[in-house]
């Protein structure tokens, strides 16, 4: 089992509409040691960024109430949708990276936190 033990607590806020996407992302997460917290919406999501202040949130961008992004703090995106539009939109207006669900599995996401967290400056798409 890839389970770590932290030194510090990793709060993640992990955005996304559909339940088992969500759960599947936060299992690994929780199991790599972070403590994960997961927002069905993106009016939640943004309520819960700051109240909680997490160290990283993962952020889908087709959302009910509210679209990922019209968001105030840096994040990482994670969507299904892979046109380039919505990629350079979402790395314009500040994401550390753009990341295709079909793409990006849970293992990944995770093994990338604490990159994310140290290199808050160049936007990129894996």
């Amino acid at each position: 089992m890839d389970y770590q033990v932290r030194d510090e607590e990793v709060r993640v806020l992990f955005v996304e509409d559909d339940p088992a996407v969500a759960q599947m992302y936060k299992l690994k997460l929780e199991l790599d040691g972070y403590v994960v917290t997961v927002a069905p919406d993106g009016e939640a999501g943004l309520r819960m960024a700051r109240e909680d202040r997490p160290d990283i949130v993962f952020l889908d961008i087709r959302l009910p109430k509210m679209d990922g992004f019209a968001k105030d703090i840096p994040v990482v995106i994670l969507s299904n949708y892979s046109e380039q539009e919505l990629v350079e939109r979402g790395l314009n207006l500040g994401a550390l990276e753009y990341l295709i669900k079909s793409e990006t599995t849970p293992a990944k996401l995770s093994k990338g936190v604490e990159g994310w967290r140290s290199e808050p400056s160049e936007p990129r798409r894996s």
